[in-house]
């Protein structure tokens, strides 16, 4: 089947959403399936990619990483109607979900959209944050949702929060799978020689963007804290963002530059190999739809010190596979810090083998299998393609329509934001 997604996000940028996009376009490629990414550019290209299709965009907006896609194109049709897209694929309900809409009424195709962010979590990118802005996306990605064929929800978590919130349109568990194999190949001591950590040393690590919303001001106090009592202990933390340089500061005051080792973004094996020099991995986001960096963590049979929330508790199973904390508490987060310090050799293999299982839930394999079964209902096996004056007139009529359906979207979610009522969401 041909599948077209469009994204606001997307390699190079390092995120779970352009990570998810790229992990699934690949390995449908593998079983034979033709995908089209549509995706905004940025600073960096990428040479020799194929099958991507670069929007103009505002880039660094409102001096974040990410790239803002301006919703013109004009060989975007032209692409499309030589590929013949049998799906159309939204990952987000905004900007190029607006297009992928268009897309799916011009030519009358399914719209599958993946509610990979809480986007209230993320307004804060936006000047004119406030509480109406985070009902208003709240509305917002509700009603693009119930404008879709399906809706996939990375966790059991995120999908009953989407029922909560008013979406009817049917809702299908799919987490993005993790390519196990990459991880298990992870060599540690490697790492550790490259990035000047001792061999003896245990090791607490963090992997992803380094933003506000992840937060890590609570991480960074409580890796900090526990390290000063603890001269063993290194921090491994790979990313990059703008909270990065305050980080570095906060480890300078305590005395522990020495021990915080961040060496950036890293790809390929080379993040393989730093997540195998952990011995533990620590995650305070409550802001996720799922966890990507738990799974990956688990499948280098890393475990995982968590605050419970949507997109971890389906991973981290307390006492098992790491410790779930429940609420975010200093002195509860070093305590299990500690505890895991002090685990035995046996106990950590035992931690290390219920990770590992924990991983082959969320296999790659497996998510694409579910995925690809779940948009075959949805194909018509017929590609609308007519140049008769009738057929142009047709389309022009579903644009006009899908048009009419983006701004009653609009105008109805900023209606609800500013209602003085109590919101039907939690």
């Amino acid at each position: 089947m041909n599948i077209v997604m469009l994204t606001n996000t997307y390699l190079p940028h390092v995120g779970g959403v352009a990570r998810s996009v790229a992990a699934f376009s690949e390995e449908y490629r593998k079983r034979g399936h033709r995908v089209l990414v549509v995706a905004p550019e940025f600073p960096e290209k990428i040479k020799g990619e194929q099958d991507v299709i670069r929007i103009h965009a505002l880039q660094n907006f409102n001096g974040s990483d990410f790239s803002v896609a301006l919703p013109f194109s004009g060989h975007l049709r032209e692409r499309l109607e030589a590929f013949r897209p049998d799906i159309v694929h939204a990952h987000h309900p905004f900007l190029l979900g607006m297009t992928a809409l268009r897309i799916s009424r011009a030519w009358e195709l399914p719209l599958v959209f993946t509610h990979h962010t809480l986007y209230e979590r993320y307004t804060h990118y936006v000047p004119a944050d406030s509480q109406a802005l985070k009902r208003f996306v709240i509305e917002l990605a509700t009603r693009y949702a119930n404008l879709a064929s399906l809706v996939f929800a990375p966790s059991a978590s995120i999908a009953a929060l989407l029922r909560r919130r008013g979406v009817k349109t049917a809702i299908a568990e799919v987490p993005t799978g993790v390519q196990r194999q990459h991880f298990i190949a992870g060599n540690g001591n490697k790492a550790r020689e490259k990035y000047q950590i001792p061999q003896s040393a245990f090791v607490l690590g963090h992997l992803g963007r380094l933003a506000p919303e992840k937060n890590l001001t609570f991480l960074s106090a409580v890796v900090a804290e526990f390290m000063q009592n603890n001269p063993h202990v290194h921090f491994l933390l790979v990313g990059d963002g703008p909270m990065a340089k305050e980080i570095k500061d906060l480890f300078a005051s305590r005395g522990l530059s020495a021990r915080l080792h961040m060496p950036g973004t890293l790809q390929g094996a080379l993040q393989s190999d730093a997540y195998a020099a952990m011995d533990g991995f620590i995650f305070t986001s409550t802001s996720e739809t799922q966890g990507m960096v738990l799974s990956e963590a688990m499948a280098s049979g890393v475990p995982v010190i968590a605050l419970d929330a949507n997109g971890t508790r389906e991973v981290v199973r307390d006492g098992i596979n790491g410790r779930l904390l429940p609420r975010e508490n200093r002195g509860d987060f070093i305590a299990a810090l500690q505890w895991l310090c002090e685990q035995t050799p046996q106990q950590r293999h035992k931690l290390k083998q219920e990770a590992l299982r924990t991983a082959e839930n969320f296999s790659m394999e497996n998510c694409a299998t579910r995925a690809l079964a779940l948009y075959e209902p949805l194909l018509k096996h017929n590609w609308p393609l007519d140049d008769s004056l009738y057929a142009q007139w047709h389309r022009l009529r579903n644009l006009i329509g899908a048009q009419w359906e983006i701004l009653e979207g609009v105008t109805g979610a900023a209606g609800a934001a500013f209602q003085h009522t109590p919101p039907r969401w939690p």
